[in-house]
């Protein structure tokens, strides 16, 4: 007998609870923040908030919403000139606004690789890189993660136009790319490669490519507002070409609603702000080192080289981690667990993020009810 659709979701959903893998929304709670990607605070800062609050009170005929999507009636001068002004502290020619990381990625992978190129993408990219290849009609390869040797056998592989990806700090176990050598391939195989800042933004200055000062040598990043910017949306940065045909054939870009006025104007804001306060970057490093040098000695190893403020902690299995998470939320520290199918299956952990205003005390007290579980 064939299964209706309520069925087949009562199927799959069962399978998850069995497995330990079911998905639900967490409200918000009073626990010390050592989940969110808020790096710097600013979503919970009052001085940031005040200085874009006080911009906005300057344009009082500003309307509510953009109205409709920038190719329709949500484009403005102001938007176009926030793009010029992102890039050019990024160093770069201009840029292209999206609502989201996600519909960056997705918008970039789906519409610029054509059938019988290439897309090599690092084993850990994020999900939003994946579902854009998807999309594609090009050949898709993944390599080993941060393995120069496996890239370049992949390189030699590759046919047509060869579109290369990877994170700059990676999302989930919070390791660097090693950008120059990639780049340095990229280079010698004449492959584009293309840098995802998402969670090196604001906690490495502007990101690892202005940082390394490899500019030049990469074809297109994607910057995104979610995380130590504590706002939203995103931008891809490149050359003049690169935004004129994402303008005329990324889907996620052309029938989305625009960003509103005050969106922008808090993007505007907030980068301004962060370029006036980079001494937010060594509090953060000082911080996360903190943290790493007082984990136990078996938990330092998946975080010891990490330069950002991701740390992770690998804890087999997905009821495992749900327990060891659920242990340290009881003492008062939001800690979350990541599961498989997130990661892949044996390699479940704790995420801690760092943020800036973590007090040492309770960074200290973190890792002692750590160490005690840990036992």
């Amino acid at each position: 007998m064939k299964l209706g659709a309520n069925e087949m979701m009562l199927d799959k959903l069962k399978l998850r609870k069995a497995d330990a893998t079911f998905r639900s929304l967490k409200k918000e709670n009073n626990l010390y923040d050592f989940s969110s990607n808020d790096y710097l605070g600013f979503s919970r800062s009052a001085e940031l908030r005040q200085a874009i609050d006080e911009a906005f009170k300057k344009h009082p005929r500003a309307s509510n919403g953009a109205t409709g999507s920038r190719l329709l009636s949500g484009n403005s001068v102001f938007a176009e000139e926030l793009e010029k002004e992102i890039a050019g502290y990024h160093q770069t020619t201009n840029g292209l606004i999206f609502n989201s990381g996600y519909a960056a990625n997705s918008a970039f992978f789906s519409c610029l690789p054509q059938k019988n190129d290439t897309i090599l993408y690092d084993e850990f990219i994020h999900a939003s890189v994946i579902d854009g290849a998807r999309l594609s009609f090009a050949t898709r390869y993944k390599f080993s993660h941060n393995d120069l040797e496996d890239l370049e056998k992949k390189l030699k592989r590759s046919t047509g136009v060869c579109y290369v990806a990877v994170e700059s700090i990676y999302s989930m176990d919070g390791d660097s790319a090693d950008l120059i050598g990639i780049a340095d391939l990229c280079a010698k195989y004449q492959a584009h490669l293309i840098v995802d800042e998402a969670h090196a933004f604001g906690v490495t200055g502007t990101g690892l490519v202005d940082s390394l000062g490899i500019q030049q040598k990469v074809f297109a990043r994607i910057v995104t507002f979610g995380k130590a910017l504590g706002l939203h949306g995103s931008i891809v940065l490149g050359t003049d070409l690169l935004r004129d045909y994402l303008i005329n054939f990324a889907r996620p870009f052309i029938y989305t609603t625009a960003l509103p006025f005050y969106q922008l104007l808090a993007l505007k804001t907030a980068y301004r702000y962060l370029l006036a306060h980079s001494g937010l970057q060594s509090t953060l490093q000082y911080k996360s080192s903190l943290l790493r040098a007082n984990l136990p000695p078996q938990c330092q190893a998946g975080c010891h080289n990490n330069i950002g403020a991701i740390n992770c902690i690998v804890i087999s299995g997905n009821a495992e981690a749900i327990e060891f998470s659920r242990a340290l939320q009881s003492k008062g520290f939001d800690v979350r667990p990541i599961l498989s199918p997130t990661v892949p299956k044996g390699s479940e952990r704790l995420r801690i993020c760092i943020h800036t205003h973590n007090t040492d005390s309770e960074i200290l007290e973190l890792c002692y009810h750590i160490k005690q579980l840990s036992q």
